[in-house]
């Protein structure tokens, strides 16, 4: 590891050690401020907790034009369902592995936080050659994008912008999906429950999940599907009424872990445990991305304690004895078997890429509401917007209430845009190859920051980070090395 590399990743460190997931920003806002003043920087925050801090040029570059570096500093909280990681008051435990950095059972947040740290390192190297900087960190990017959306006009003043929040180190992002959520509620009565019914719980675990954009192509089981799945199976059968119903956390992460609890005669519950058997089978092979699923169906404890019992922290003990009626059992079990997940539909320009997909990201039971969060992204807006309607058309036919948020832009990519060019000739020059160019599927800034600011040219590349939005979630060390490399190239050409 070099000297350049190793400063990087000191940086990222404190920048993990900070908790930082969306909406819990405040934080790393306020350190951003302190480091920017330590170093003597302008800087500027707004009432969101988006931050700019100002570089002026290097000697021989003030005429440049000015370059905003971009990054998010919020990043997605996922755990192993054994970690006792507490996202709001723990630092991220860093962990070496070879040519990896990751991290000890958690997501690493290295998207976005090396980005961040790539541009702090930048900032304060007096070595350097580069144009006047515009560093500059949003919030809110993994949940809604709402802190690019709160951008004021006058917030940043370059026009060429560079996003490092993209996956691929040799790889130049020049567009994305844009996107929008859409949040059901159907309210519930629960009764008690006849005798000699028992509570059980039906867990789905071992997926690897993924980032619900990038990684919806690879057709990673979601546990909602699974364990919703395994209702209609089980009720097939035999008589159930359902009690309690979680699975996912996060609206851009697919879901991993999933569980159900259900009331049903004992008696049946071996000829139900030999069923669930042959369906984990049955899963493995038609997910070959997901060896691991496991699913269990055991009694449920009166304890609450443990994830096999997650379902039930909200419940008193004395509902142990309740359940859902068996018009609402029916209801959620077929509400979510209809509603989709995955890949709507690829990309008719461009091959290999989705064009319009969903997530079935959060299901819960709580406080007698069934809460379900569904995400779309889609590079066509006409495509976004018929998928979403299908999916509120479901929701209103099982009796639920449906809200749909608005829309956030994608980003349309600009094959004459001038920046690429110079992108393209720095990094042919450099290492000697052709970098790969490409649209994505995942939602990035770029949309809204270009609509908010006129004439603005973008692009977006990063080092290699593997598995976003999930405990194994990893950044490829010597590709940081290379993303430093072209940064400090692309910028002395401006010169």
């Amino acid at each position: 590891m070099n000297a350049i590399t190793h400063e990087i990743l000191d940086t990222f460190s404190q920048i993990a050690a900070i908790p930082r997931c969306s909406g819990n920003e405040a934080a790393i806002s306020h350190w951003l401020q302190q480091w920017a003043g330590d170093h003597g920087f302008e800087y500027q925050a707004d009432s969101v907790g988006n931050v700019v801090i100002r570089i002026p040029a290097a000697a021989g570059y003030e005429q440049a034009p000015i370059v905003v570096i971009q990054g998010h500093t919020d990043m997605v909280g996922q755990k192993t369902p054994e970690s006792k990681h507490d996202f709001k008051t723990d630092p991220i435990r860093l962990v070496h592995d070879g040519d990896w950095l990751k991290a000890d059972q958690t997501t690493l947040g290295a998207d976005n936080g090396i980005g961040v740290a790539m541009g702090l390192v930048l900032a304060k190297d007096p070595n350097l050659a580069h144009p006047p900087l515009e560093l500059l960190f949003t919030v809110d990017e993994e949940v809604g994008m709402s802190g690019a959306s709160a951008l004021g006009p006058e917030f940043v003043r370059g026009r060429i912008l560079l996003n490092i929040d993209s996956e691929e180190e040799g790889m130049f992002t020049v567009g994305c999906a844009g996107g929008r959520t859409t949040t059901i509620t159907l309210p519930l009565t629960f009764a008690s429950l006849p005798e000699p019914v028992k509570p059980f719980t039906l867990s789905a675990t071992g997926m690897r999940g993924g980032h619900s954009g990038d990684d919806i192509r690879k057709y990673r089981a979601n546990a909602n599907k699974i364990v919703a799945r395994a209702l209609n199976w089980i009720r097939a059968s035999y008589e159930i009424r359902l009690i309690a119903f979680k699975g996912g956390s996060i609206a851009n992460a697919i879901t991993r872990e999933a569980e159900a609890t259900f009331a049903v005669d004992p008696k049946y519950v071996p000829a139900i445990q030999a069923q669930m058997a042959d369906y984990e089978c049955i899963v493995r092979q038609e997910y070959p991305d997901d060896p691991d699923v496991t699913i269990r169906l055991t009694e449920a404890a009166s304890d609450f304690t443990g994830y096999a019992t997650a379902a039930f922290d909200y419940f008193a003990k004395e509902r142990l004895r309740t359940g859902l009626s068996q018009q609402n059992t029916d209801t959620i079990i077929n509400l979510l078997c209809a509603l989709p997940h995955g890949v709507a539909r690829m990309s008719p320009a461009i091959e290999g890429l989705v064009e319009t997909s969903n997530n079935l990201a959060i299901v819960e039971i709580r406080n007698s509401l069934l809460n379900v969060l569904s995400s779309q992204r889609s590079s066509a807006r006409s495509r976004l917007d018929e998928l979403t309607a299908r999916i509120e058309a479901l929701a209103l036919l099982a009796g639920a209430s449906v809200n749909s948020s608005a829309a956030y832009p994608g980003w349309n990519p600009n094959m004459a845009s001038p920046l690429l060019a110079r992108c393209q000739e720095t990094y042919r020059k450099l290492f000697g190859i052709e970098p790969g160019v490409e649209s994505c599927h995942a939602g990035l800034e770029c949309g809204i920051i270009g609509s908010k600011y006129e004439g603005m040219d973008m692009i977006s590349f990063g080092p290699t980070i593997r598995d976003c939005h999930s405990p194994d979630e990893r950044a490829h060390i010597p590709s940081i090395s290379r993303v430093w490399d072209f940064l400090v190239n692309l910028l002395a050409s401006y010169q």
